[in-house]
C-alpha cells in the first residue's frame, strides 16, 4: 500500500545523501510535514537507527504509526523504549526512545556501537535530556567515523545546531500540508471556544490548556455545554498509558481533546481539524538560592503557538482559535531546560558517562552557579565526590529516577513502601488531603494504596525491582522495618529540604536553605517540630507574594540530623549592656541547639565598641572627644579610624558598655599633648580651676562668676592656635549676665551697667568701681569682727 504523500518526501534523498557524506544534517520542517515518521525509516538501510523523542507518550504513538505506514511489525522492525517499559527485539532496525534512554545507553557504551544513526527529533523543545544527549552523542560521533547524527525540529535555530556539529548541512522543508484559518478571541473561555469551533470544523477539536487541573474543569464545562453528542477526552502526562492512548484512537464520534503541551509536537491526534489555544503553559523552574522548585504559569512563545496551530492542518484545512489579542507579541522561542531547572540529574548523567559537567562541551553551557549547586547536591546525597561517582553512585547510576529518589530507594533496602513512595513522587500523583494527623504524608497515602491509579502502581512495581537489585536481594522484605526507617529513607533523598516549625501549632516553617515556608492545609504532619519537605511549591507559582507552600511532608527525628556547622556567636544585650556568647550548632540554617560559653575578649570588645558607637559618646567620653577635635586630633566630629581603635582598646578591659572609658585607652603621649593643646580646665584669677566646656561648634567655653576675674584684662587663649575662650560671666546667682570673648571691652563698656543693676540685688558680693585693680574672689564680702 503506497504511503500518503507528505511535504518532506521529496527531500528524503537529499537528507540521506547529506547524512552519508557529511555524517550529520539539520532538518527543519513545518508541523505536519512528516519528518518524524518519514526521515528515520529512510535511514535504516545504512544500519540501525535510534530516534529520540522528548515525551514518553509520543514514543509509543510514533513507533505504532511508522509500523502502520511501513507494514512493519511493532516490536520487530520498529520498537520503542521508555522508562520501565520497552517493546523491541534483536531484529529491531528503528528504535524510538525517550532522550534519557539514549543517555543511559551512552553511559554503558560511550560509542553507541549498536546504532549507525542517532536522530534527535523536536530539538527545539530543548529538554535537559536533549542537551545532554546531543553533547554526549557528539563525542561518540567524533570518536566513530561511521556514526551519523540528524537533528530535526519544526522551529529551530538551525544555524546554531549546524555550527555545533562542525557546520553540517541544513535541509529546510518548506510549506504546510493544509492551510489554516487563524482567528483571535481574547477573553473567551476554552469551553466556549471549543463549543463554537466544533460547530464550524469538520473534524475533532484539540484544546490546549496549561495543566491537569485546568483540563479537568474545562472537560466538565465542555461536557455540560456540548451535550452527549460530543465526546470530551483529557490528555496529559499524569494519565495512564491506556488513558492517553484513548485520545489517539480513531473514532467516528465527534471529539474534543483537552490537552497540555504534551500534544504540541510529534504526537498526531487523528481527525483533528481545529485547535483552541489558551496561549498558556506551565514551566518548571528551580530556585538555586532557596533550593526549591516552582511551576510558573506563562504565556507560550511564538514557536509553541506555531506548533500548536500546526496540529489542525495535518489531515485537512484547519481552524485555529487563539484566546489572546492578535496584537500581543510573543517571545520567539521557549527557554531551554538547562537555564531553568535543577541540573543534578544531568550532572549525574555526565559524571556516570565519565565526563566533568563543568568542562563538557555543551550545546549551551549551563550557568556556573546552577551547575555548582547541582554537583553540591550530588555530593550531599553521597552519589559523587571529587568529580567521580562514589560506590553508592555506581549502584544507582542506571536507576531511571531523579538522584533524590534513587538515593531514597537505596536507603530503603528493598522496601516496597519506599518504592511506592518514589512512584508517588516521580509520577507527581496528587495525594488526597490528610484528615488526621500523621507522621508522614506519604505513609498516609500508602495506607490508601488500592486507590492509587494503576499506572502509578505499575511504576511502583518497576521501581521495587530496582530497589531489590540495589539491595542485592531477590524478594522484598516482609515488612518495611519500622515507620522510622521509612521516614529516615525519605530524609536521605532530601537532606537539603529539612524544615523547622517556628512555634508549636503553627504552620510556619524555616527551611534549611534559610527561606520561610508555610505548611499547606492538606498536609497531615501537624505535630512534628522538624520535617522534610518533599514537595515545596514556590509562592510565585501560586500567584502570591507569600512564603513557599509545603504540600507533602514527613517528620524527622532530631537525632537523625548531623550538624553541618558549629560556631560561637556573640551577641550584645542592650538591656544589660553586656556581650553574651553561645555555641550555636546548625543543620544548614536550622538551629539544633545552643549553649552558653565564655566570650572571646577580642570579639566582645568589638561588639561593645560597636554598641558604644551606635549609642554615641556620653558624659566624660563626649567631652574628651570634643577636646580631641579641638586639638586637631580628630576629623569630622571625631568619626575616624583612630578614634575607633581607641574605643576598641577601651572596650578590651570593659565588662559592659557602661564600663568603657575612652580616657583609659589614650596613649600617654596623646594625653600629654592634649593637656597642652586642649587643656581640661582653666585657672582663673581667683585661684579656682574651672572646667573648659568644648562646645559642639568647637568653641572653648568657661562659665565663671565675674568677681573671680577681677584684675584680668585680656581674654585667656588656649591651644596651639591660641583660640580665645568664650567667657560666660555669671551673676552671684549663677545666671549668665554676659557672654564675651573680649574681656577688656566688657570691663570698659558693659561692667558699669552690670554693676549698677546687680549690686543692690547682691549686696554681699563685691562690686568695685575699678575691676582692674580689685582682688578677685569667689566669696562674699567679709563681715567685720565684733
Amino acid at each position: 500500500m503506497p504511503l500518503s504523500p507528505l511535504p518532506v518526501d521529496p527531500f528524503l534523498p537529499r537528507i540521506v545523501d547529506h547524512v552519508r557524506r557529511a555524517r550529520a544534517v539539520v532538518v527543519t520542517a513545518a508541523p505536519g510535514a512528516g519528518k518524524t515518521t518519514r526521515v528515520p525509516p529512510a535511514l535504516v538501510g545504512d544500519g540501525a537507527v535510534v530516534l529520540l523523542q522528548p515525551r514518553r507518550m509520543a514514543v509509543r504513538s510514533i513507533a505504532a504509526r511508522i509500523a502502520a505506514e511501513r507494514g512493519w511489525t511493532l516490536g520487530r522492525e520498529v520498537g520503542w523504549q521508555v522508562r520501565f517499559e520497552r517493546r523491541s527485539s534483536p531484529e529491531t532496525r528503528l528504535l524510538v526512545v525517550t532522550e534519557g534512554i539514549l543517555t543511559a545507553r551512552l553511559q554503558s557504551d560511550p560509542l553507541l556501537s549498536g546504532f549507525a544513526t542517532i536522530v534527535l527529533d523536536e530539538f527545539h523543545e530543548r529538554s535537559i535530556h536533549a542537551d545532554v544527549a546531543i553533547a554526549l552523542a557528539r563525542q561518540a560521533w567524533r570518536a566513530r567515523d561511521d556514526l551519523r547524527l540528524v537533528v530535526m525540529s519544526a522551529t529551530l535555530d538551525a544555524g546554531a545546531v549546524s555550527s555545533f556539529l562542525d557546520d553540517c548541512p541544513i535541509v529546510q522543508v518548506p510549506g504546510r500540508l493544509h492551510p489554516l484559518q487563524v482567528s483571535y478571541a481574547p477573553g473567551q473561555t476554552v469551553a466556549d471556544a471549543a463549543v463554537e469551533v466544533i460547530g464550524a470544523a469538520s473534524g475533532h477539536v484539540l484544546c490546549f490548556l496549561p495543566g491537569a487541573g485546568e483540563i479537568r474543569r474545562a472537560v466538565q464545562e465542555i461536557e455540560r455545554q456540548a451535550g452527549a453528542d460530543v465526546e470530551v477526552v483529557p490528555l496529559h502526562g499524569s494519565l495512564s498509558s491506556d488513558e492517553q492512548d484513548r485520545a489517539l484512537q480513531p473514532t467516528a464520534r465527534r471529539r474534543v481533546i483537552v490537552a497540555t503541551n504534551i500534544a504540541e509536537t510529534s504526537l498526531t491526534v487523528p481527525g483533528v481539524t481545529a485547535v483552541v489555544d489558551s496561549g498558556l503553559h506551565k514551566f518548571a523552574r528551580y530556585d538555586v538560592d532557596r533550593g526549591i522548585d516552582r511551576l510558573d504559569l506563562e504565556r507560550i512563545t511564538a514557536d509553541a503557538a506555531e506548533q500548536r496551530a500546526g496540529r489542525a492542518g495535518r489531515e485537512a484545512p484547519g481552524l485555529v482559535r487563539r484566546l489572546w489579542d492578535a496584537r500581543d507579541r510573543l517571545r520567539p522561542h521557549r527557554e531551554p531546560d538547562i537555564r531553568r531547572i535543577d541540573l543534578s540529574a544531568a550532572a549525574l548523567d555526565v559524571i556516570a558517562w565519565g565526563g566533568d559537567p563543568r568542562t563538557l562541551e555543551w550545546f549551551e553551557a549551563p550557568a556556573a552557579e546552577k551547575l555548582a549547586a547541582a554537583i553540591e547536591l550530588l555530593e550531599r546525597l553521597g552519589l559523587a565526590a571529587g568529580g567521580a561517582l562514589t560506590p553508592l553512585g555506581e549502584q544507582i547510576r542506571a536507576v531511571p529516577l531523579h538522584p533524590r529518589l534513587a538515593r531514597m530507594l537505596a536507603a530503603g533496602g528493598g522496601s516496597v513502601e519506599v518504592a511506592r513512595a518514589c512512584a508517588l513522587l516521580t509520577e507527581h500523583h496528587a495525594l488526597p488531603p490528610r484528615a488526621v494527623t500523621t507522621a508522614s504524608d506519604l505513609l498516609s497515602a500508602l495506607d490508601q494504596w488500592s486507590s492509587v491509579p494503576p499506572h502509578v502502581q505499575r511504576v511502583a512495581g518497576h521501581i521495587s525491582d530496582w530497589g531489590l537489585r540495589i539491595a542485592g536481594v531477590r524478594n522484598p522484605p516482609s515488612a518495611m522495618g519500622s515507620e522510622a526507617d521509612f521516614r529516615r529513607a525519605l530524609l536521605t533523598g532530601y537532606p537539603d529540604r529539612v524544615a523547622q516549625r517556628r512555634a508549636p501549632g503553627t504552620p510556619d516553617f524555616l527551611l534549611a536553605s534559610g527561606t520561610g515556608a508555610t505548611q499547606s492545609r492538606e498536609s497531615g504532619v501537624r505535630d512534628a517540630e522538624l520535617i522534610v519537605a518533599l514537595d515545596v511549591q514556590s509562592a510565585l507559582s501560586r500567584g502570591a507574594a507569600g512564603a513557599p507552600l509545603i504540600r507533602i511532608a514527613s517528620g524527622v527525628d532530631r537525632e537523625w540530623l548531623q550538624p553541618t556547622s558549629a560556631e560561637v556567636v556573640h551577641r550584645f544585650d542592650p538591656e544589660t549592656g553586656r556581650v553574651r556568647a553561645v555555641e550555636v550548632v546548625r543543620y544548614d540554617a536550622i538551629v539544633l541547639r545552643e549553649r552558653a560559653v565564655q566570650a572571646d575578649p577580642e570579639t566582645a570588645a568589638r561588639l561593645l565598641a560597636d554598641a558604644w558607637r551606635d549609642r554615641g559618646p556620653r558624659g566624660d567620653d563626649e567631652r574628651l572627644i570634643r577636646r580631641l577635635a579641638f586639638a586637631g586630633r580628630l576629623v569630622d566630629s571625631g568619626d575616624t579610624v583612630e578614634l575607633h581603635e581607641h574605643i576598641r582598646t577601651a572596650a578590651l578591659g570593659a565588662r559592659s558598655l557602661d564600663d568603657i572609658s575612652l580616657a583609659d585607652a589614650l596613649p600617654h603621649a596623646l594625653v600629654r599633648d592634649l593637656a597642652r593643646d586642649a587643656p581640661d580646665a582653666l585657672t582663673v584669677p581667683s585661684g579656682r580651676s574651672v572646667l573648659i566646656d568644648y562646645r559642639a561648634d568647637g568653641t572653648p567655653t568657661v562659665s565663671v562668676k565675674l568677681q573671680e576675674l577681677f584684675g584680668l584684662v585680656e581674654t585667656p587663649r588656649i591651644g596651639r592656635r591660641q583660640v580665645p575662650v568664650r567667657l560666660e560671666l555669671l551673676a552671684p546667682s549663677g545666671r549668665p549676665v554676659q557672654v564675651t570673648q573680649d574681656l577688656r571691652s566688657f570691663w570698659e563698656r558693659t561692667y558699669p551697667v552690670v554693676r549698677k543693676e546687680l549690686r543692690g540685688r547682691y549686696p554681699k558680693h563685691p562690686w568695685p568701681e575699678d575691676p582692674w585693680s580689685a582682688k578677685p574672689t569667689a566669696r562674699t564680702k567679709r563681715k567685720p569682727h565684733s
